[in-house]
């Protein structure tokens, strides 16, 4: 027996009249058990018995269990299945993130090992511990999720605004970058020649110009940028929007302002804002019909070029009654390819035509953004639903009906920090959830105001339509 090799003991379970300890071994022919071994191993670890009873003077009796030769192999069949497994661990998989259509709205790069777990970027990101046996065990902190969001709107509080989508676009991107994502808001810079202009003037010149062809030519347009509360405020600037009047039209009527959407499209790839470009993967949140060539412009001039290939649109519908209807004849003004035409094509029903010879052709920018986003959102699940209907779709609720697999609504939020009632300046008296006195003084000067009777008992109740 002196050929038999004991290796250092691994792990020892004692029993009754059985000792049994794992070993590792050289195998010798001396022992008469190598016509067993069918392939060249080495330090192949076998239980090996020593029976207390045998009477033997402890010599080792054989393989534990009557193990054979079938057991030697299949420990080395594990082992290299073991080792397969983890080289199949090693390196980075690329994981793939859809939406509930199914849609590919980003990609995350998975670690090996499993070490790590991708979690939403609105789930907060900790370093979890744990306590074991008295200790504290730290477990790797968990990756994020975060996207280039680019915010294209013709109004954003503080720069400007004209009711609750400039409220939204003034609000929703704070809090976004408040997440862990890269946020831009393009919107045009307007003059208008009032005191409000002061309002941009944190905006400064980045001194990047570009040309885009639109209105049957090209145009120049340049880029003003402010970095506020981690988010990249970005004002597209063209002698087109220094103007009296409000940001959509005036005496006259509304404003074409296309140079706001090609603009919009480029920004991401030109501006070094921090010091890089957003890129082409970028999310890209556009606003009613003044933002509504943003997908358009994806889809035709773009994607045909490989061009934002891995970028999304998400078209937000604040009110449909506003689509940006035009004239058949304006369509060459929007600097999209000619057999695009079909996506905006827009006709009037007899009732709704000028005179008998009036054909009722039109183009329809809200429509061209329903029928290219990839996905279409509302101010709420309820005005979702009722855009689909025939009272309330505004003529176009029969294509929405039929995109009604990526329809869907969240209702607005609001700015805390603005509309606290215990700093609030608009308001007369302030009050809050400690000193509810001043709600009481805010609603007797409403009722005043509006000629109802004093009651401070009576309950208020405001109804905003949209949302219902």
């Amino acid at each position: 027996m002196e050929s038999l090799t004991l290796g250092r003991v691994l792990s020892c379970k004692l029993s009754t009249n059985i000792s049994r300890k794992v070993c590792s071994f050289m195998p010798s022919k001396q022992l008469g058990f190598g016509h067993f071994l069918r392939r060249s191993f080495k330090n192949v670890k076998l239980t090996v018995v020593k029976s207390e009873e045998s009477g033997n003077g402890g010599e080792f009796g054989g393989l534990a269990d009557g193990s054979n030769s079938n057991a030697v192999e299949e420990e080395e069949e594990e082992e290299e299945e073991k080792k397969e497994d983890e080289k199949e661990k090693r390196g980075l998989m690329l994981g793939i993130d859809r939406d509930d259509s199914g849609s590919v709205i980003g990609l995350h790069l998975i670690p090996p090992s499993g070490d790590y777990e991708v979690i939403d970027s609105h789930e907060d990101v900790t370093t979890d511990t744990k306590e074991k046996d008295g200790e504290i065990e730290e477990e790797k902190p968990q990756t994020r999720i975060t996207y280039n969001i680019v915010f294209v709107t013709a109004e954003a509080a503080p720069y400007s605004k004209s009711g609750g989508l400039g409220d939204v676009c003034g609000s929703l991107p704070v809090a976004l970058a408040g997440r862990g994502h890269r946020v831009m808001v393009v919107s045009p810079r307007y003059l208008h020649g009032t005191p409000a202009d002061k309002n941009i003037a944190g905006a400064l010149d980045i001194d990047r110009r570009i040309k885009i062809y639109c209105f049957g030519g090209e145009q120049e347009v340049a880029f003003f940028h402010e970095y506020r509360e981690g988010v990249d405020w970005v004002f597209v600037d063209h002698p087109s929007y220094h103007r009296p009047g409000n940001p959509y039209g005036d005496s006259h009527g509304a404003f074409g302002d296309n140079q706001l959407c090609h603009a919009a499209c480029e920004a991401p790839l030109v501006l070094p804002l921090g010091g890089y470009t957003y890129g082409e993967k970028c999310l890209f949140l556009v606003n009613d019909w003044h933002a509504g060539l943003v997908p358009v412009l994806l889809a035709s001039k773009y994607h045909p070029f490989g061009v934002y290939k891995d970028a999304r649109s998400i078209l937000i519908i604040h009110n449909l009654a506003h689509q940006g209807v035009e004239p058949a004849a304006t369509f060459k003004n929007l600097g999209l390819p000619s057999d695009w035409y079909g996506a905006l094509e827009w006709v009037f029903p007899t009732w709704a035509r000028t005179h008998a010879l009036d054909t009722g052709e039109a183009v329809n920018i809200l429509k061209g953004a329903i029928v290219t986003a990839d996905r279409i959102l509302t101010v709420s699940k309820g005005y979702a639903w009722e855009i689909t209907t025939v009272e309330g779709g505004y003529g176009l609720h029969e294509l929405l009906s039929s995109r009604r697999s990526v329809l869907n609504g969240i209702a607005n939020g609001i700015d805390i920090a603005e509309w606290d009632p215990s700093s609030d300046e608009h308001i007369g008296f302030h009050y809050s959830a400690d000193d509810l006195s001043g709600k009481v003084q805010c609603k007797t000067a409403l009722q005043k105001e509006l000629a109802l009777p004093i009651r401070p008992e009576c309950p208020l109740v405001r109804f905003y339509f949209l949302l219902e």
